[in-house]
């Protein structure tokens, strides 16, 4: 077996960094942009005065940097070229995306935003997978342009991971949908022009089938954004959304009537094998660093770095570093050769080992670099208070083991037992 990366993908990672130091790195360091990356960074972005959403010239840099990537080839990279992508594999994004993370914090690949010079999009994925000819016109350009925004609304206020329990509804209207209810941490709300819902059209509670995923326009009457909520790590985009009996045509339904948690799958799919592979990044940049500062911080006389108590917890962050690196590189060449159902556990195992890991590790950082570690000087309460979240969103750890145990013991999955 030839475990060593893809000439063609070292290649890539090289011109890559030479993007990143010749276009992303000056934009950083005018104008005073690095206050959003050092001590400053939370309060630099966050208009506490609007709800504790993003500041706009936030958001500008962040534009100027997604244009920056697109004209370069880059942002684009793991999309189809129908769409004016590299056809980068689940395999490439993964190598990619923990590269980036291990770079540490920067303009290039900012955590708690989660933006990069490399796009994730998957709603872009969703949109070529789920997606009408009309639904893909209205918004795959758009989207990537940063000229139309689609939010995603799944979580209820009393409705998390049990996704299937959601208590929004839509009853049919003529040729038309009635939608009631309310989403939790609904995503991106702040900029959004859309909000992709999720409403029970037919079945019983607890039933996966039966609900359904509907485009709802942000401005309709009847929809309602409260307020966004305060998060550990800020600013916020997760908003507080009700739904009042907003009519949409039927057009607006996204996927299959009833098939809607197809569509949730997908994302999550998507999604979690590249935050898997970014915490392994961030969780070496957190390893990486703390070695580098035991070797040359003395203490009584020695450097920390000669010390087991120093040295043993990061032996153990970085063995479990190797492995998972192994496991998730793994996992994504899967998911470019199989169906993804047979091995959602696979990416469950990936998503929750490696983000306790990142927490852990910046954890360990902090208690390595002692005083300074605890301080916004460092960067590492940045990396633990982003990577916390992962821990809790888009299925909590528990509701993960609870996925690899229903592959293992036969209760879901392609080895399911009737």
């Amino acid at each position: 077996m030839d475990f060593a990366l893809p000439a063609e993908l070292v290649s890539r990672l090289t011109e890559l960094d030479a993007f990143i130091d010749s276009e992303i790195r000056p934009l950083q360091e005018q104008d005073d942009n690095e206050r959003f990356f050092d001590h400053r960074r939370e309060f630099a972005r966050t208009d506490f005065e609007a709800g504790g959403t993003p500041r706009r010239d936030w958001e500008e840099l962040l534009g100027e940097m997604f244009r920056r990537a697109d004209r370069a080839g880059w942002l684009r990279y793991g999309l189809p070229a129908a769409v004016g992508g590299s056809d980068g594999t689940n395999f490439d994004m993964a190598v990619i995306r923990e590269h980036l993370a291990a770079k540490g914090l920067g303009l290039h690949n900012d955590l708690q935003n989660e933006s990069s010079v490399v796009g994730n999009f998957p709603v872009v994925h969703m949109l070529l997978a789920f997606g009408t000819p009309e639904q893909r016109e209205e918004f795959l350009q758009p989207l990537l342009a940063r000229r139309k925004r689609l939010a995603f609304g799944l979580t209820e206020p009393d409705h998390g991971s049990d996704a299937t329990w959601l208590e929004t509804t839509a009853v049919r209207s003529g040729g038309d949908w009635i939608i009631n209810g309310a989403k939790r941490f609904n995503s991106g709300m702040h900029s959004a022009t859309h909000d992709i819902v999720f409403a029970r059209t037919s079945g019983e509670p607890g039933q996966a089938a039966g609900i359904t995923a509907f485009i709802v326009p942000t401005d309709a009457p009847g929809f309602s954004v409260d307020f966004h909520w305060w998060t550990f790590n800020m600013p916020t985009d997760h908003a507080e959304v009700t739904l009042r009996d907003v009519r949409v045509p039927d057009s607006a339904v996204f996927g299959e009537v009833g098939g809607g948690l197809a569509l949730a799958q997908h994302f999550v799919h998507e999604n979690r094998i590249r935050q898997a592979a970014s915490g392994i990044g961030a969780a070496q940049y957190c390893i990486d660093r703390s070695v580098e500062y035991a070797r040359k911080r003395v203490t009584f006389g020695q450097p920390l770095a000669s010390r087991q108590a120093v040295q043993w917890p990061l032996v153990e962050l970085q063995t479990d570093a190797e492995l998972l690196r192994g496991l998730v590189r793994k996992t994504a060449w899967e998911l470019d050769r199989r169906p993804h159902f047979e091995i959602s556990d696979r990416v469950s195992m990936c998503n929750f080992r490696a983000n306790r890991l990142v927490c852990e590790a910046a954890d360990q950082a902090m208690q390595v670099h002692g005083g300074l570690g605890y301080t916004r000087h460092t960067p590492f309460e940045h990396i633990y208070r982003h990577h916390r979240r992962y821990r809790i969103t888009e299925g909590s750890e528990e509701v993960q083991k609870r996925k690899v145990a229903g592959y293992l013991f036969g209760f879901a999955g392609p080895g399911r037992r009737r």
